[in-house]
């Protein structure tokens, strides 16, 4: 019921995988996009799940 999926964050500018988190692992759960500071790149950009 509360299963918890790990995700890896990756940078949509340059495609850098940063961050590492995790989120619920529901059936038809949208894929996570959180604005976060892209040290590649030098500031902060929008960074969705990879896998």
């Amino acid at each position: 019921m509360g299963t918890r999926v790990r995700v890896v964050l990756a940078c949509e500018v340059c495609g850098s995988r940063n961050y590492k988190t995790q989120r619920t692992g529901r059936p038809g759960a949208r894929p996570l996009k959180l604005k976060k500071y892209c040290p590649a790149c030098k500031t902060h950009t929008v960074h969705h799940e990879s896998k």
